[in-house]
């Protein structure tokens, strides 16, 4: 069984909607378990929020990140500890596809300087599911939301889509086809999990 459960993708990707299911389908079977997501509802999440919403630099973003998630990890272990199953909506691969993008002109392999920021200092998912989907369809999803943040533009999910496929390598990775039926996903995710 895998305790400590990551779910990626870009916005529109279907990820949030399959991981509330996934915790509400494995809560139903007696297992206890954790939702979680990120950035969190603590005041570094609002300030991470905050960062998003106002465009800032893309530095002062990922760090205001990766510090969210340090704290989080803390809260997460804790849970592990109690021997609950965490699933976490959104956690470090986030960070690597959408700021490595925001910095890929600024630095050399964003990713991987994101990557040593954060060694040692967070906890590594026993499964990480990445939903994969054309950004122009994971728009298409949201398009009716109240007010988009700056992170939902195509040109730019085009390249989160890029980092994603580059980043999601390695047996901890299980790539979805997120154009599924929801309740296959769930399945598929379930499954894998137990």
């Amino acid at each position: 069984m895998k305790r400590f459960i990551t779910f990626e993708g870009i916005d529109g990707s279907g990820k949030s909607t399959v991981s509330k299911k996934v915790y509400k389908h494995i809560e139903s079977m007696g297992y206890d378990v954790v939702l979680t997501f990120e950035p969190t509802d603590s005041y570094i999440g609002r300030i991470v929020k905050e960062c998003i919403e106002n465009d800032a630099d893309p530095f002062v973003t990922a760090f205001a990140f990766i510090a969210d998630r340090i704290d989080h990890c803390k809260k997460i272990q804790e849970w592990l500890d109690r021997g609950k199953i965490v699933l976490c909506d959104r956690y470090a691969e986030s960070t690597y596809a959408y700021q490595g993008v925001q910095m890929q002109d600024m630095i050399d392999d964003p990713v991987k300087w994101l990557q040593d920021l954060s060694k040692n200092r967070i906890l590594t998912p026993d499964r990480t599911f990445v939903f994969l989907i054309k950004p122009e369809a994971s728009l298409a999803r949201i398009q009716n939301r109240d007010k988009l943040i700056p992170f939902e533009r195509l040109s730019f999910l085009e390249k989160v889509h890029e980092f994603y496929v580059k980043i999601a390598v390695g047996e901890r990775f299980k790539i979805l086809d997120a154009t599924k039926p929801v309740d296959e996903l769930v399945n598929i995710c379930v499954k894998d999990i137990l």
